[in-house]
């Protein structure tokens, strides 16, 4: 019997999805990825940033079936505010969760968010942009919601800066940081704590006299990866709204044909 049929005027079409799957095994995550959205984020400094994400969106699969409708969760899109906070997200989350009829859902938003930033001696401005990220997962009617940033810096070598008879070397590290929270958290709060714990922030613009003190202010401050993971997760812990994190910090090596890192997660609430 072929995929679809008509009778008295009416079109009927296979629903092959349905089917009964050949190899009858679950499937923890299906569903599309790639899509490009407009959003809308809170902004500690102008109240809203419009920006554009990357979105994913997968459901689990029962064995006993086929495969998923894919062109749901477009429509999910299609139909969602596009305002990224918790009370939208878990919208968006409810509605997949309706639609492909699953017991979960999984949706992943990563995002360029950009602030303004001074250079440190001219006071010259200019765009920064930080890759972010949201991940919210629901299960049975809970919600796990990620918040996070990477947040580019500048590190010194200390060992290098100890043994050296002229200068060290330096290199960008990149601090990659992974939250779960109450109440409301800021994005810049992340980026600030990031910042803080290399041995200089990076910036987009720098004359003369900036490049002077970002050289000069980074050698009196070296850090290893180990010094800015400590630094990072220090600043979570301290963070009144952070229940949990995750920081890895990978350090791109300006000597060696490798990358050092440092991970540190705290642990779960759940």
């Amino acid at each position: 019997m072929g995929g679809w049929g008509k009778g008295r005027g009416i079109i009927f079409m296979e629903d092959v999805q349905k089917q009964q799957a050949k190899i009858a095994m679950p499937i923890d995550r299906v569903g599309v990825k790639g899509l490009r959205q407009p959003i809308i984020v809170r902004d500690r400094e102008s109240g809203i940033q419009h920006t554009v994400a990357d979105v994913s969106l997968s459901v689990d699969l029962p064995a006993e079936f086929k495969g998923t409708h894919m062109s749901r969760f477009v429509e999910a899109l299609e139909h969602w505010s596009g305002d990224l906070d918790y009370t939208s997200f878990r919208t968006l989350l409810d509605d997949i969760v309706v639609r492909l009829q699953a017991r979960s859902a999984h949706v992943r938003f990563v995002f360029p968010y950009f602030l303004r930033r001074k250079s440190p001696k001219s006071g010259a401005s200019c765009l920064m942009d930080y890759t972010c990220r949201v991940d919210g997962y629901l299960k049975d009617g809970k919600l796990r919601f990620t918040l996070g940033a990477d947040v580019p810096v500048m590190t010194v070598c200390p060992c290098s800066l100890a043994i050296s008879d002229y200068g060290a070397h330096s290199q960008r590290a990149e601090i990659r940081i992974r939250t779960r929270f109450h109440g409301f958290l800021w994005l810049e709060d992340l980026i600030e704590i990031g910042e803080s714990a290399g041995s200089s922030p990076v910036y987009s613009l720098l004359k003369r006299e900036d490049e002077k003190h970002v050289t000069e202010s980074s050698f009196s401050n070296p850090t290893f990866v180990e010094d800015v993971v400590r630094a990072v997760g220090k600043g979570l812990a301290d963070h009144p709204q952070v229940d949990w994190y995750t920081v890895e910090v990978e350090s791109f090596e300006s000597i060696h044909n490798h990358s050092a890192f440092a991970v540190m997660e705290s642990q779960d609430i759940e």
